[in-house]
């Protein structure tokens, strides 16, 4: 018996007619509020072909577009390399047998989660301006990543501890019983598995950083959203500009959630999920004992 079937019983037909017909009312109420949508934008002179040409031009998407989606993307890989880093070290703090590193690292993990993401930016912005610590030109972005790699690398480090806490305990039984420390176990048997179950989680949160850099708006940091400003400036068409960033950032976030599902489904085939504990549990140690 799989999880599904023990946890959700298999719609019958009744069921599945009701679904249909909410399905159904469900396309219509939002194919009517995309007419809506339509007719308030046509009332506006919204849909000119006027204000929706330049985008088929290749210099709205060189010197706006473009520049913007690169200071989208330089901001969301250098945030996710560092909240990576941030995240182990953290979690594993978090995991660790001495009790002043674990209270160090939650109270770190818990203040980051806690404080809003812009509040950080902003932060980070005023004190890398007042003590010059970078170029002026270098104090956004620092200031972006910095409160992007201080939000994402504390939700990081929680999927850490929980994917080991999840491991059932025969794997630390498994590593204690063939001579290693719980340091050793935890760096050799369980963070590798709770890493490898965590990977769509883990890509799951780009999501997240790419959302969240558009930010750096507060804080003149030039990425998709403030580009779209400025073309929407430039061509008088602000609103037409910002709806095909909307479109932009949709694309790129599916593009990302699509990548999770894969990541996922390649991970389940090739077994990364943790083995769930079972009766049979001396197997598992015998296993380990092996390796």
């Amino acid at each position: 018996m799989t999880a599904q079937t023990a946890l959700f019983d298999a719609p019958g037909p009744r069921a599945r007619r009701r679904h249909a017909v909410l399905t159904a009312v469900g396309g219509v109420v939002a194919l009517g509020l995309l007419v809506l949508v339509l007719r308030r934008m046509a009332d506006a002179q919204q849909l000119q072909a006027s204000l929706w040409s330049p985008f088929l031009t290749g210099t709205v998407w060189r010197e706006y577009l473009l520049p913007g989606l690169w200071g989208t993307f330089r901001a969301a890989v250098l945030s996710v390399l560092l909240a990576g880093v941030f995240g182990l070290v953290f979690g594993i703090g978090r995991l660790s047998a001495h009790r002043t590193v674990r209270w160090v690292s939650g109270v770190v993990v818990e203040f980051f989660r806690a404080v809003p993401v812009l509040i950080m930016m902003i932060f980070a912005f005023a004190l890398y301006a007042h003590n010059q610590v970078f170029d002026s030109s270098l104090n956004p972005l620092a200031a972006v990543v910095t409160g992007l790699t201080l939000y994402n690398g504390s939700v990081l480090a929680e999927l850490v501890r929980s994917g080991v806490h999840g491991l059932p305990r025969g794997q630390t039984e498994a590593g204690l019983s063939i001579g290693l420390t719980p340091a050793q176990t935890l760096r050799s048997v369980q963070l590798p598995q709770a890493l490898t179950a965590m990977l769509p989680a883990l890509v799951g949160q780009l999501v997240v950083v790419l959302k969240d850099s558009a930010l750096g708006y507060q804080i003149t940091y030039t990425e998709l959203l403030s580009w779209s400003k400025i073309l929407g400036s430039a061509y008088t068409n602000t609103i037409p500009a910002y709806l095909v960033a909307a479109v932009l950032f949709i694309t790129v976030n599916y593009a990302l959630t699509r990548v999770a599902g894969l990541v996922e489904r390649r991970v389940a085939r090739r077994g990364g999920r943790a083995p769930r504990t079972t009766a049979g549990e001396p197997a598992v140690l015998q296993d380990a004992t092996a390796t």
